[in-house]
């Protein structure tokens, strides 16, 4: 078994996709949290991440299968790779639900498009993971059913558990042709709605100048740009809704606040997908709970 998941490995590296160990017979990764990190070896100049150590380098894939059957992760996102991950029901509850690949098979119905022919893992659970090569020009995150119900994709900050690996007793294999596609126009169009970053942004011409309006905005920007890991969404969720009380009063537009609290969330670590859902629930909750009191709802 051993071998077999060395050779999984070895043969994901060869194709230039990224790897790194996950604990036998699970999902989870084998490599150490931020918070056991010895800060020696190849973190000794700081935490690294699993998306950040996993490699190609057939040599240090030898020496870590070597210790023990670790199941194969795919760092998506290093690897240019996109998998779109068709889950299967949870729960006796919601067993007559539909699965991940008949939602999907209905999204492509909708959009006039035949489902993907492309490299198709089937999962430990029944699901299945579609491979796509990512398009160089956007770098897509994950997602959780924004496509469909029970379709999530991985990408940067995401990963999948490669065939060969077993969970649960149940090994992911390879289903049909194993020829690898490009990500389809239509889905990529579905995964990278139009950027705030993108749209130009409204000034009203006959808005007063204040200076400690434009310091809130570069200190509540920078507070955003420098979060820690596990503080970032809520730190962007804050700023949202201090800098929403100067759009209520007229002294900052919409996108003035979103833009480049969108660009500091992704910066930070978050994905767009992410970014915008805040933004829109903070920036609304804000602007509503300000009216009153700049007198634009008296």
């Amino acid at each position: 078994m051993s071998d077999d998941l060395m050779r999984a490995a070895l043969a994901a590296a060869q194709r230039g996709w990224h790897v790194f160990p996950l604990r036998p017979g699970t999902k989870r990764p084998a490599l150490h949290g931020e918070t056991a990190c010895p800060r020696t070896g190849p973190c000794a100049e700081g935490h690294r991440k699993w998306e950040v150590r996993a490699t190609t380098d057939p040599d240090r894939i030898r020496a870590a299968w070597q210790r023990a059957p670790f199941n194969v992760g795919i760092a998506t996102g290093p690897s240019g790779l996109l998998v779109v991950d068709l889950d299967v029901p949870k729960t006796n509850s919601s067993m007559d639900a539909p699965c991940g690949a008949t939602t999907f098979k209905a999204l492509c119905e909708r959009t006039g498009q035949a489902v993907p022919r492309t490299r198709t893992v089937r999962t430990a659970s029944s699901g299945q993971h579609l491979y796509f090569t990512a398009p160089a020009a956007a770098r897509l995150h994950n997602t959780a059913g924004t496509l469909a119900p029970l379709v999530d994709t991985r990408a940067w900050g995401g990963y999948v558990v490669a065939a060969g690996s077993a969970v649960d007793g149940t090994r992911y294999e390879v289903q049909g042709p194993a020829l690898l596609r490009a990500l389809p126009d239509w889905l990529k169009r579905t995964l990278v709605p139009p950027h705030p970053v993108n749209r130009p942004a409204a000034v009203p011409a006959a808005r007063v100048h204040r200076p400690y309006v434009d310091a809130a905005l570069a200190q509540e920007t920078a507070a955003v740009t420098t979060a820690p890991e596990g503080r970032r969404n809520a730190t962007l969720l804050r700023a949202a809704r201090a800098l929403g009380r100067f759009v209520a009063s007229g002294d900052l537009t919409h996108d003035e606040v979103e833009m480049p609290l969108q660009r500091a969330g992704e910066s930070a670590g978050l994905s767009a997908t992410e970014c915008r859902t805040t933004l829109r629930s903070a920036l609304d909750w804000s602007i509503t709970h300000n009216q009153t009191r700049t007198g634009v709802a008296a």
